[in-house]
């Protein structure tokens, strides 16, 4: 069994997508709609957790997708839904990033269109970076090794807990 070291409760997780959903209605308050786009599948957990939130604070019209790719090779990225992502605000929302590889190859299917910014939020973000991205909105920031990995334990639409191994 993994030695696991629980660095986020479910209710501190809670917590923290309240913050995230204030931190996007913050930024866009001005905007008519934006789209939230979750990397399944647990991405698409918090997404769907944040819209749900952004619903109750505010009257922002929130699109919910979803997005699927193979992480070993994820250079194919499947939307839910197909539309115009033109002039749209986008949100491309994951549980943890990590080497930031996963989130910029989820953002490729945008860069067809001309979106009106495209935002990223994660409940964790672990500072060691192998690709050039920066996260907009973060629940909460850790610096690791190398060697540690974090994860995020869910059990059907719930988030568990974030633990470090």
């Amino acid at each position: 069994m993994e030695n696991k070291n629980v660095i986020l409760s479910q209710e501190v997780i809670a917590q923290k997508i309240i913050r995230i959903a204030y931190e996007i209605y913050e930024h866009n308050s001005a905007e008519k709609g934006i789209v939230l786009a979750g990397i399944w599948d647990r991405g698409s957990i918090i997404a769907r957790k944040i819209a749900d939130q952004l619903k109750e604070i505010s009257d922002i019209d929130v699109e919910l997708i979803e997005l699927k790719l193979n992480k070993e090779n994820p250079s194919q990225v499947d939307i839910s839904k197909e539309m115009d992502f033109t002039g749209k605000v986008i949100v491309v929302v994951d549980d943890v990033a990590n080497s930031g590889r996963t989130m910029l190859y989820a953002l490729k299917p945008f860069l067809n269109n001309l979106p009106r910014k495209i935002q990223t939020a994660v409940l964790v973000d672990r500072k060691h970076k192998s690709f050039p991205l920066s996260v907009d909105f973060v629940g909460y920031s850790l610096a690791t090794t190398l060697q540690e990995m974090v994860m995020v334990d869910t059990n059907g639409e719930e988030i568990v807990s974030a633990y470090l191994v």
